[in-house]
């Protein structure tokens, strides 16, 4: 395969996610299923499953198909309950129906990502 082909192959796999994470230059990339529920004024609103596919030691990024919009809030739980905190969000890039995010923990969350 000519390099040109592979090189173009290679740029559309790379998920909408990944190509946010470029903006953030700690990010490493986690595989780690959460349940998001968007915090509104009187309660919970939208809730989904996703998976978070890069994190920072003060972000998370992950793609969402709820509607986002920039500093909506949303709760962030895995299944085990070891990650269950709130974030806001602090970037967004749409791409066909599904939205690459990434959102800043509204408080400190220790020990949550441990880069070697």
């Amino acid at each position: 395969m000519p390099k040109e082909l592979a090189a173009r192959a290679r740029s559309a796999r790379e998920s909408s996610t990944a190509k946010l994470a470029k903006f953030f230059p700690e990010a490493s990339p986690v595989r780690i299923p959460v349940r998001l529920t968007q915090v509104v004024d009187r309660g919970n609103g939208f809730t989904e499953s996703t998976i978070i596919e890069f994190g920072t030691a003060k972000e998370v990024l992950f793609a969402s198909s709820l509607p986002l919009e920039f500093a909506d809030m949303l709760r962030v739980q895995n299944s085990d309950g070891t990650l269950d905190t709130e974030v806001s969000v602090v970037a967004l890039q749409y791409t066909g129906g599904r939205t690459a995010v990434a959102a800043r923990f509204t408080q400190e969350v220790a020990n949550w990502i441990v880069k070697p």
